[in-house]
């Protein structure tokens, strides 16, 4: 059984300005030096915006006003489980995969649980399906404990799902970018067990549709 969670749907935004108010072998990358200034996932569309005529009479704009600069924005859909095990968000680009670390390993360890490595094949073969020549597996943590132990557990977590995702992904040239975040990016409240479970997560993305890099 799912839940579904739509946060965000939009194609071609255009606000209006009127007086001055709008309405509206598989290779593998290592960057754990590298932190992304944004949440993983959440960077802006490089998709164009759908060309709008300023001039066009169907805008039925108000007396003296203009177009404010278009913009994209993302369709976000998300479905979770209902024990919050697995989630599935879905923008125009990617699509990213978060597993409960409670579903894949024993407490505190990077070694995998028996079921763990079918979850991670099922993947395995929508990457395939997708065509994707790059993959994100980000390891998460709680913020209980030290910064530096969840560091080094979330890598380790993140290093064993790629090395279990590589042995379905059949692209010889996809490249992997493997990183442990540890208490960072949080999507739940870390004040709570259930918060804090959410948090203990690996993400698997990659871009949606053929061909996509």
């Amino acid at each position: 059984m799912t839940t579904r969670h739509r946060t965000t749907a939009a194609a071609a935004v255009v606000g209006l300005v009127v007086a001055g108010v709008h309405f509206g072998g598989v290779s593998s990358a290592h960057a754990d030096d590298v932190s992304p200034s944004v949440p993983p996932g959440t960077e802006a569309s490089a998709s164009a915006p759908v060309p709008v005529k300023a001039d066009s009479p169907r805008l039925k704009l108000p007396q003296g006003g203009t177009l404010a600069p278009p913009k994209v924005l993302d369709l976000v859909e998300v479905v979770e489980d209902l024990g919050g095990e697995q989630r599935r968000q879905e923008t125009n680009e990617t699509v990213m995969m978060a597993l409960q670390s409670e579903v894949l390993f024993p407490e505190d360890s990077a070694v995998f649980n028996a079921q763990a490595a079918a979850r991670i094949q099922a993947i395995g073969n929508e990457v395939n399906q997708s065509k994707a020549t790059r993959i994100r597996v980000f390891g998460f943590t709680d913020d209980q404990g030290s910064y530096e132990h969840g560091k080094e557990l979330s890598k380790k977590r993140a290093d064993a799902v790629h090395a279990e995702l590589a042995k379905t992904v059949t692209n010889p040239s996809v490249v992997f970018d493997v990183r442990g975040y540890s208490e960072d990016y949080p999507i739940a409240d870390n004040g709570t067990e259930e918060g804090r479970k959410k948090n203990r997560r690996v993400e698997i993305t990659f871009p949606r549709g053929a061909g996509g890099g």
